[in-house]
């Protein structure tokens, strides 16, 4: 049953914050934030849209850092500021023709529940709040920002037998 729902997804979305990044937000003495990003991750997103699976970013807050990450990684549709994550989510969903259920969404903490109750894959990390993993249909073994993302890209390839056996030098 995972691996058909695996299958079927044709975009995957992202959460930042405890995601992508481990949570932490470090704001320096001029108010400037830094997020940390693994590359890890930064691999299995490249691997998904080479494969012609979509990837998204919709999060609560705004951050200049997130959109250099996502223009760097090639990822197109970046929600920041979203208060109502279902709803983005719909409209994304809406506007590339695709259903909940051709949707992954990975989340880590309340406002994230929604999203999770409309994808056909929800998924939240090792370290999510309780609530969280109980909405998911399948919980990472890494934590979020620390290889929780490139986890779940992995699955996906391997469900279409499309992860990179290996690379040439």
């Amino acid at each position: 049953m995972l691996d058909e729902r695996l299958g079927a997804i044709k975009i995957l979305i992202l959460d930042v914050d405890g995601v992508l990044t481990d949570g932490r937000i470090i704001i320096n003495d001029h108010g400037e934030e830094t997020k940390a990003f693994n590359v890890k991750d930064g691999y299995g997103i490249r691997a998904l849209l080479d494969a012609g699976i979509d990837v998204a970013v919709i999060t609560g807050r705004k951050s200049g850092v997130v959109a250099h990450r996502a223009k760097d990684l090639g990822i197109r549709s970046v929600y920041q500021g979203v208060a109502d994550k279902r709803s983005a989510c719909m409209r994304l969903l809406e506007e590339r023709h695709l259903t909940g259920g051709q949707a992954c969404y990975i989340g880590d903490d309340l406002p994230d529940i929604p999203v999770l109750q409309y994808v056909g894959m929800p998924v939240a990390v090792a370290d999510a709040v309780k609530e969280v993993r109980e909405a998911a249909l399948y919980i990472t073994e890494k934590n979020g920002g620390n290889g929780a993302v490139r986890e779940v890209c992995e699955l996906i390839l391997k469900a279409r037998d499309a992860w990179p056996k290996k690379h040439d030098p």
